[in-house]
């Protein structure tokens, strides 16, 4: 059952991946649905067809809540084994497929969608944090997606050993411009057959997080030591107009305290020195702090 169950996540997930949006062949109802939903068997209306569910021949323990008229199935109750892929047969020969999805419930208490970026450039990552489920797909919306090729889904089918997915979107937004339109992502998670959906909105400055700075050297002066520290080499150029502020962690070699510094320098007589950065101008996140480094000055 576990097998079958993410073999046909995996398909329905190719399906969604590779079309631009959910109608007509896929309907989602939601959890209170009363509506019947109507099937069509593509453009035929006066031929014999068979209707499978799942793969399988629709049992007749089913017919209590499927009504069929011709070439249309209709649909009364919404209960689980009735969700999946309806698919209508004609001569042996497969002429179209709706897959049946409901709206998975939603926990307004958790966001399942963090997303960060390593600098101003085009691109931008995000995780998909919530575990259950075995496709996710993510697209940047934006006001051309009226237009199908404009706005494609990006999608993973391949979590992470800890449940995670991973996806990397574009946008045109200027570097140097700014910034009053927030980026708006939209997610679909599938999970069996239901389907949760999210929006997430956000300026491009709030969710800016550099990599970590490299702690070049460090040099004696009369007073102090002075450390050079460069930009990780995936922040934006050029750093006179990019700016970013510096924070120092040093370990003292007389008593193993540990002390910070927001300017370059720190005190002598220190053992190692590690630092992280960010964005000068606006209230980003710090960076992941670098790996401790020796100090031999």
């Amino acid at each position: 059952l576990l097998f079958s169950s993410l073999l046909f996540s995996s398909l329905l997930f190719s399906s969604l991946l590779f079309s631009s949006f959910l109608v007509p062949f896929f309907v989602v109802i939601s959890r209170d649905q009363q509506e019947p939903v109507k099937l069509t068997c593509g453009d035929l209306s006066d031929t014999d067809v068979t209707w499978k569910l799942n793969g399988k021949d629709i049992e007749d323990s089913f017919e209590d809540y499927l009504e069929r008229d011709g070439t249309t199935l209709t649909v009364t109750e919404f209960d689980d084994p009735l969700l999946g892929e309806y698919s209508c047969w004609s001569g042996g020969r497969n002429i179209s497929s709706t897959y049946l999805l409901m709206e998975a419930e939603k926990n307004s208490q958790t966001d399942p969608v963090k997303c960060r970026a390593k600098s101003y450039d085009c691109n931008f990552t995000c995780t998909w944090t919530l575990d259950g489920y075995t496709a996710v797909r993510l697209r940047l919306e934006h006001d051309s997606c009226e237009d199908a090729t404009s706005c494609q889904w990006v999608g993973d089918s391949t979590p992470t050993p800890d449940g995670t997915f991973h996806f990397e979107l574009s946008h045109s937004l200027s570097p140097y411009a700014e910034e009053s339109t927030m980026l708006v992502v939209t997610a679909e998670a599938i999970a069996d057959f239901f389907i949760l959906r999210t929006t997430k909105r956000f300026y491009l400055r709030g969710i800016i997080q550099p990599d970590s700075p490299q702690i070049v050297k460090c040099e004696e002066m009369p007073q102090a030591l002075n450390v050079t520290i460069d930009p990780p080499a995936t922040w934006s150029t050029p750093h006179s107009f990019f700016t970013l502020e510096h924070e120092i962690e040093y370990i003292s070699k007389d008593n193993g305290e540990h002390g910070f510094s927001s300017s370059t320098l720190v005190p002598k007589r220190i053992s190692r020195v590690r630092g992280r950065s960010r964005d000068s101008l606006v209230d980003s996140n710090w960076s992941v702090w670098s790996p401790w480094k020796n100090v031999t000055c």
